[in-house]
């Protein structure tokens, strides 16, 4: 009994192993053709989950540059702030030519943002677009306590819808008060899918015709989870 069980967790050990050491190659044409949103979607959450339980794939970079170096097949978008902490292809356990990334700080989405989004889902394929915003964002503090300095001034000045949003019985209303600047960011990334489908009929027929998913959710810094909400959610199904 004792050698069995030893086989059993010398056998489990070994398939661990390589499932961390072995990722996954580029998505290619073929693959992104029969992907839908919510499959797009579900790769995500899959890739999230991966990262958080320290199980992202080890991947050849080196192959996946020569995969992609003809052509790009991204699976989706993905519109995060400019943190260091928050690169998506990271936190979704990604590589090379598998996502289109749109960062900014405050992670909301401006003219010329969502005429990228057009150009990657309507031109290039990709199947889904992810708003993630962050919890301790520097970007909406700032916004919080109305920090002037150059054309960081006309930045943060994007996020005074989402401050506008959060009720006046929340106080204090500034970056010391936690829960204000987290209510500030989770509405920031609602008023952003909103304006991204209210701005865009290319994204918006896109939807209706079942060929992009739209979403918003939220990075956490303390522990990887990205979670994504529900009410945020066009052409997509949320798992169970």
């Amino acid at each position: 009994m004792k050698s069995s069980r030893i086989t059993f967790f010398l056998g489990l050990a070994g398939f661990l192993a390589v499932s961390v050491v072995f990722g996954t190659a580029a998505t290619t044409a073929d693959a992104q053709n029969k992907m839908t949103p919510q499959k797009a979607f579900e790769a995500l959450l899959e890739g999230n989950d991966r990262f958080v339980h320290g199980l992202a794939s080890h991947r050849d970079l080196s192959a996946e540059v020569e995969q992609t170096s003809t052509g790009q097949y991204p699976l989706g978008v993905v519109l995060t702030c400019l943190d260091s902490r928050t690169a998506p292809e990271t936190m979704f356990d990604q590589g090379i030519g598998d996502l289109f990334v749109g960062r900014i700080a405050g992670n909301f989405a401006a003219d010329d943002m969502i005429g990228s989004f057009e150009f990657a889902h309507k031109l290039a394929g990709a199947k889904v677009l992810a708003v993630v915003g962050h919890s301790s964002c520097g970007a909406v503090k700032g916004a919080c306590d109305g920090a002037k300095m150059g054309n960081l001034t006309h930045t943060l000045a994007q996020l005074s819808p989402a401050l506008d949003a959060v009720p006046a019985s929340v106080q204090p209303r500034n970056a010391k008060n936690a829960a204000f600047v987290q209510k500030v960011a989770d509405a920031n990334v609602r008023l952003t899918v909103e304006r991204v489908l209210d701005k865009s009929e290319v994204l918006r027929d896109m939807v209706k015709a079942g060929e992009l998913g739209v979403i918003g959710g939220m990075y956490d810094l303390n522990t990887g989870k990205v979670t994504f909400y529900k009410d945020t959610a066009h052409g997509l199904k949320m798992p169970k």
